[in-house]
């Protein structure tokens, strides 16, 4: 059976709870991806930002992502476990519609990140993830809304 550290993307970057949300744009900007982990100080993962939450709750609000620090936004956060199978890790991604997933290691300490675009290439190299898992996350994630 496969887990998430099969599918994940590992070593993904943190950007720190205290640091901006304009330093934060200009992470994603130069890593071309949506969405930070938030680590604290003790390196554990804290949180995660997208560069949606940017637009929808800083720069559309009027406020000044200069100053608004990354754990401002960091809300509640859902991971899975870098051992959890991939039904397991499916079941979150589709219970909470999240379509950006952290993996920590057993000590919470981030390992890498499972997106949209790893489920699909799991799927594409056929025994990752099934086309039944795959149609069931489709389902859950983007008919529901």
């Amino acid at each position: 059976m496969f887990k998430a550290s099969d599918i994940m993307h590992a070593g993904a970057k943190c950007i720190g709870q205290d640091q901006t949300l304009m330093e934060a744009a200009k992470m994603m900007a130069d890593m071309n991806v949506g969405a930070l982990p938030i680590c604290g100080n003790d390196q554990l993962l804290k949180g995660i930002v997208t560069d949606r939450d940017i637009v929808t709750k800083c720069i559309a609000k009027g406020k000044d992502p200069s100053m608004m620090k990354a754990m401002d936004l960091g809300g509640h956060l859902h991971c899975v476990r870098a051992d959890d199978d991939m039904d397991t890790v499916l079941k979150k991604m589709e219970e909470h519609q999240i379509r950006r997933m952290p993996v920590i290691d057993s000590e919470k300490k981030l390992v890498g990140m499972i997106s949209e675009a790893d489920l699909a290439m799991g799927h594409r190299e056929g025994s990752r993830v099934t086309d039944q898992q795959i149609l069931e996350f489709m389902d859950s994630v983007y008919m529901m809304r």
